[in-house]
């Protein structure tokens, strides 16, 4: 079973996906976001780990293939902190929309393979990102076009996604 857990900010889309993985013995718990040194980066690190189970393991990464690459649970929060980290590891917010577009389709690729191949439940968290206001930034511009794409073909690989808004879910 492959779900992927969408929703705003502070919706409760954390919490739903953990509860989805609540009776699995193990579960790899991959935060595949940016390296941050800042305290409330730190904060928010904390208060999620503090909430999973003692026995579920975490795998810090960006090479999210990788890490999906497992016969057990897999919990991946989120697609969002994973696009940041794979456009800042590479320098390429002020590239060119076609050929950033390429680098990130290519990521999706190899991540969605990986997906295809997993034979353990994995859920999935992301960022609704396309209810807001356009953003001001080319950065931010850039950054909720791509997830938009991610999340589409993510949601395609995924047998459900589950919609989380003010802590409630809706199954798609």
């Amino acid at each position: 079973m492959k779900v992927l857990v969408t929703g705003g900010v502070r919706s409760g889309k954390s919490r739903h996906a953990e509860s989805l993985l609540e009776g699995a013995s193990t579960v790899r718990y991959v935060a595949p976001g940016p390296i941050r040194d800042d305290a409330d980066w730190q904060e928010r690190i904390a208060a999620h780990r503090a909430r999973r189970p003692s026995h579920w393991s975490t795998v810090e990464t960006g090479d999210l293939a990788s890490a999906l690459a497992t016969d057990g649970a897999v919990l991946v929060d989120c697609l969002g902190t994973w696009l940041t980290r794979l456009v800042d590891d590479e320098a390429k917010w002020d590239a060119a929309m076609p050929d950033l577009a390429a680098y990130v389709e290519a990521a999706v690729d190899r991540a969605l393979e990986a997906l295809s191949a997993a034979r353990g439940t994995v859920v999935i968290v992301t960022n609704e990102v396309g209810m807001g206001v356009v953003p001001e930034h080319r950065s931010g511009r850039v950054f909720r076009d791509l997830l938009g794409s991610v999340n589409q073909r993510f949601g395609a690989a995924c047998d459900e996604v589950h919609l989380v808004v003010a802590g409630r879910v809706l199954r798609l």
